[in-house]
């Protein structure tokens, strides 16, 4: 949505604490309410502009990322939820406003009903995994598909999720009388204010185990091992991620599943460097090679190719292999090898090599290139 800065959105500073954002954050929403601004399009963009800017800060890993890459570093991994409307975004930032129905109350939303309802059927929600997986290069370049086996709470067979012996039928929780919730009403000069937390007692479902599962203990899930498959795209890189939703832990009786957060890990190559989609290669040939010119072969991550090298290639220059490189991420095309001539210097030579060297070295076009060096070098210097 927006590509101005998150702090300057929220009007807070880079060292903000999480308590600083969350306090702007609702402010600014309070004040652009679309209840309390009909048809009014600028509070509206606002509503959400701040809204992007509080789901990205108010998450350390987010904002780890955006801290250090700004907009830029979102891509690929960022993943935001797009709110298409105010009770959307009321229910999934219920710990700003101290329940998910506070504006609902406040505003009279018609739509309080069936967000109660829906919290009524949900359990306690499954908590986000993390899995680290490391790549080489060669998978990188053109993507590639992995299977992890990873530990996480899956849903109890014996009970179907419920959590009770049978999979029998639940009680209504005596605490919420089946609402899921608690209501604390409070009065300020302001007016009424209606404060709406989750039921302790039920966790928010509305309904209590009457007989406790044997096998999960009235939680619904239990612990389990899984195969995961992991189909990673081309053009990844170190530190981007991807969010597989729905794969994380079980949620307690038949609460929502997490989700599993991939973070990429790039493999050190024996041969190249990465630099964004090209890579980078050092080869080392001798001095006549360089003079005479010469094809070589020399690596690449698809196998080998020659590379023609012209006579007179002076050291440090880089000759460029189209297309050998990393694919681009989302998009056609791939980018470059690029390899960095060096020469090979040995630290040894018999007596019949160095009786050819000195000659060498007294051969005109040799004495007058070495001039040339010289006489730049002075120059550069004003010497």
């Amino acid at each position: 949505m927006s590509k101005r800065d998150y702090y300057e959105i929220l009007g807070v500073s880079k060292s903000a604490t999480q308590d600083e954002i969350k306090k702007f954050y609702r402010k600014i929403a309070m004040d652009n309410h679309p209840d309390r601004n009909p048809d009014n399009k600028p509070a509206e963009e606002r509503f959400k502009e701040a809204t992007e800017a509080y789901e990205v800060l108010s998450d350390e890993e987010k904002r780890k990322k955006y801290d250090q890459f700004g907009h830029a570093g979102l891509k690929g991994g960022q993943d935001f939820h797009g709110f298409q409307n105010v009770n959307d975004i009321f229910s999934h930032f219920s710990d700003v406003f101290g329940g998910s129905s506070i504006f609902d109350d406040f505003f009279g939303s018609p739509s309080s009903s069936r967000s109660r309802s829906k919290r009524r059927s949900a359990g306690t929600p499954g908590s986000d995994l993390r899995v680290n997986l490391k790549l080489t290069l060669e998978e990188i370049a053109t993507g590639t598909t992995k299977k992890i086996k990873i530990k996480k709470y899956v849903t109890c067979t014996s009970c179907s999720g419920n959590g009770s012996e049978g999979n029998s039928a639940l009680k209504t929780c005596p605490a919420c009388g089946g609402s899921g919730e608690v209501r604390n009403v409070s009065r300020s000069v302001f007016g009424q204010f209606v404060n709406i937390q989750s039921c302790a007692n039920c966790k928010g479902a509305g309904q209590v185990v009457d007989v406790p599962c044997k096998k999960c203990y009235a939680e619904g899930r239990v612990q389990s091992e899984d195969t995961l498959t992991i189909k990673v795209p081309a053009g990844v890189s170190e530190g981007s991620y991807m969010t597989l939703r729905g794969e994380g832990n079980a949620g307690q009786r038949k609460g929502q599943n997490g989700d599993i957060l991939v973070v990429f890990q790039e493999a050190p190559h024996e041969y190249f460097k990465r630099e964004g989609d090209d890579l980078i290669y050092d080869l080392f040939v001798s001095f006549p090679e360089l003079v005479l010119g010469a094809e070589i072969e020399v690596p690449t991550l698809n196998g080998r190719a020659k590379l023609k090298i012209d006579a007179g290639t002076q050291p440090g220059k880089l000759l460029r292999m189209r297309e050998k490189g990393i694919q681009h991420l989302n998009s056609h095309g791939a980018g470059d090898q690029l390899v960095r001539i060096n020469v090979i210097i040995p630290k040894k030579v018999s007596a019949k090599e160095k009786e050819i060297l000195k000659e060498l070295s007294n051969m005109p076009n040799i004495k007058s290139n070495i001039a040339s060096d010289d006489k730049n070098f002075f120059r550069r210097f004003g010497m």
